[in-house]
């Protein structure tokens, strides 16, 4: 189910709805509700030698298939700070020269609910890549070139698009 699929009463006067929005909630008090996407950010994450660290996923949704670090932006942060935060959980590491490379909407799976998403995508530069670890719903990490990469082992849209426009295809 989406998000607005679940509300059947206004979050401000509890009113029952009969007709939930799709992208707006409209409830005769006149309140408002828009459904907007998640916002998460992810890094394709270079070392010196070229590779990138891509990490295989421990649990649904796209168990078993790789991504790169990444996450939900949380309130309050930027989107450079969510990503500076999951790429810490992910595989403990820090990372410098940050670089937008595209943004590509989602559907996120999880318990029962789909999440509509906004993926904001980035390149960054491993700080000590030696020091990986293997952090948050992480299986194992690897350090691959993108050429050793086939698109049917990478998880979401997003990182295949990134993937797609690092490597110039």
């Amino acid at each position: 189910m989406l998000p607005h699929e679940l509300f059947q009463h206004c979050p401000r006067c509890g009113q029952a709805l009969t007709e939930p929005g799709n992208v707006k909630l409209t409830c005769p008090c006149g309140f408002h509700f828009y459904f907007n996407p998640t916002l998460a950010a992810a890094a394709f994450l270079q070392r010196d030698d070229g590779r990138f660290i891509f990490v295989r996923r421990e649990r649904d949704p796209a168990k078993g298939l790789l991504t790169v670090p990444g996450g939900f932006v949380d309130i309050g942060e930027t989107a450079e700070e969510a990503l500076i935060r999951e790429v810490r959980e992910e595989v403990g590491l820090s990372i410098r020269e940050i670089q937008y490379v595209c943004s590509l909407t989602n559907r996120y799976q999880y318990l029962g609910v789909t999440y509509p998403v906004c993926d904001l995508m980035f390149r960054a530069i491993a700080i000590n890549p030696e020091a990986a670890i293997r952090g948050d719903a992480t299986a194992e990490f690897v350090w691959r070139s993108l050429e050793e990469i086939e698109e049917s082992e990478l998880a979401f849209p997003s990182v295949k698009r990134g993937w797609a426009l690092l490597r110039g295809s």
